[in-house]
C-alpha cells in the first residue's frame, strides 16, 4: 500500500515509516499540510496529523475532500471531541488519539482500504430523478441541461449528493462547506440552498427537514 504520511515530528515520522515499510507497505513522509495537497492522489491512503506547522490538518482534509475520496486517516494527539467530530464530519475514514499501537493501526488502514475498494468511478456521479451531479468534474444537468453554479451553491449541493436520500444537518453542511460550523454565517447557507432551488427548478427534490437540515431526493 502506497502510504502518505502526513508528520512534522521527524521522531514519530521516522518510526512510522519504519514500522510501515517493515510490514510491507510503501510509505513517504511530508511535513507539511502545503504537500499533502500537492501529492495526495499519488496514494492509497493519508496518515494525517492535525497539528501541522504551516496550517491545520483538518483543513488539509477539508479541502482534499473538495477534490478527491483519497482514504484519509487521522492520527494525532488531538483527542478532544470536537476535533474527532469534525475529523470525521469533514470525511476522514478514520480517527485515531496517538498514542496508538502498532497493530491496531495497520489493522484501522487495512479496514479503511477495505470499505473504500467498494467505491469506483461511479460512485463519482450521482443522480437524483433527472438531475445528474458530477462531483469530479464539478458538473450538473437537469433534464440533460447544464445548470451554472457558484462555487458554494456546487459545494453545498456535492454535500447533499454524496448523502443522497439521507437527511444532512444545517450543522454537517456548514463544517464541510465553511470548514467550521461555528464560525459560518447560517445565513449564507439559507442563501445558497435557494439559488440551488430556484435554478435546478425541481421542486421537492430538496427537502427541509425542519429543526434540523435538508435532504437530496427520497
Amino acid at each position: 500500500m502506497r502510504v502518505l504520511l502526513v508528520e512534522d515530528d521527524d521522531g514519530v515520522a521516522d518510526a512510522l515509516v519504519e514500522a510501515l515499510e517493515a510490514h510491507g507497505h510503501r510509505p513517504r513522509r511530508v511535513a507539511r499540510g502545503a504537500d499533502a495537497l500537492l501529492r495526495h492522489r499519488d496514494f492509497d491512503l493519508l496518515l494525517l496529523d492535525l497539528g501541522l506547522p504551516d496550517t491545520d490538518g483538518l483543513e488539509v482534509l477539508r479541502k482534499i475532500r473538495k477534490v478527491a475520496r483519497t482514504p484519509v486517516l487521522v492520527l494525532t494527539a488531538r483527542g478532544d471531541e470536537r476535533s474527532i467530530v469534525r475529523g470525521l464530519r469533514l470525511g476522514a475514514d478514520d480517527y485515531l488519539v496517538k498514542p496508538v499501537r502498532l497493530g491496531e493501526l495497520l489493522a484501522r488502514m487495512d479496514a479503511v482500504l477495505r470499505r473504500t475498494a467498494r467505491l469506483g468511478p461511479a460512485d463519482r456521479l450521482v443522480r437524483v430523478a433527472d438531475v445528474e451531479i458530477d462531483l469530479e468534474a464539478r458538473r450538473v444537468t437537469a433534464a440533460g441541461r447544464e445548470v451554472t453554479l457558484t462555487t458554494k451553491e456546487f459545494e453545498v449541493l456535492a454535500a447533499l449528493a454524496c448523502r443522497a436520500g439521507t437527511a444532512v444537518s444545517r450543522q454537517q453542511l456548514m463544517d464541510e462547506v465553511w470548514g467550521d460550523a461555528y464560525l459560518a454565517v447560517s445565513r449564507s447557507l439559507d442563501v445558497h440552498l435557494a439559488g440551488l432551488r430556484a435554478k435546478l427548478d425541481r421542486p421537492g427534490l430538496l427537502t427541509t427537514i425542519r429543526g434540523f437540515g435538508y435532504r437530496l431526493g427520497d
